[in-house]
């Protein structure tokens, strides 16, 4: 019994420090002060999932973002015009410790999810929820401004990044189309 006690709060130790080094690391909040960071700590949700588990589905209600803090989380999309159905699932990219996604939920009012998020091995996330942002702009303006902004950049430098990639297929496409005419 008493092993497990201790075992017990030296995991929570663990755990602390675990989500205190990827909430430190993470773009959206790194630029926070010591006591931002407590109070970011208070509000964020810890959980746990199994390999092959969904965090969460495409076309899903988004409720906010979350930031991995172990294992690899695969990021697909579902594919409706797929003839075989084995190859409805595209694979997007496979996420790792310190990466964040589902951020755009935090600024859509009722968006749905565009991709399907799916624990590779054992993960373990931090949920940072539209109440969540919502309490922090309401007690701490100053740090909602900050998140805000950093959020701003984020979502800029990647709807910037997918209109290169929308605008490199199409080019790739386009050369595809121009061999195809002259064969």
């Amino acid at each position: 019994m008493v092993n497990y006690l201790w075992e017990n709060l030296f995991r929570r130790g663990q755990k602390d420090s675990e989500i205190d080094l990827v909430l430190n690391e993470n773009y959206l909040f790194r630029v926070l002060s010591k006591a931002e960071m407590a109070f970011i700590k208070t509000l964020v949700h810890y959980r746990a999932y199994r390999p092959g588990e969904s965090i969460f589905r495409q076309g899903e209600l988004g409720v906010g973002m979350y930031i991995i803090v172990k294992g690899t989380v695969n990021i697909t999309v579902e594919d409706l015009r797929a003839a075989d159905e084995s190859q409805r699932n595209v694979f997007v990219t496979r996420l790792g410790r310190g990466d964040f996604f589902g951020e755009i939920a935090l600024v859509e009012q009722t968006g749905r999810r565009t991709a399907t998020a799916t624990a590779t091995d054992e993960v373990a996330l931090l949920g940072f929820f539209k109440p969540d942002l919502a309490e922090i702009i309401e007690r701490s303006p100053r740090t909602g401004v900050k998140i805000l902004t950093r959020l701003g950049e984020v979502l800029g430098r990647r709807l910037k990044e997918t209109a290169e990639r929308f605008t490199e297929v199409k080019r790739e496409l386009k050369e595809m189309a121009q061999d195809d005419s002259s064969n």
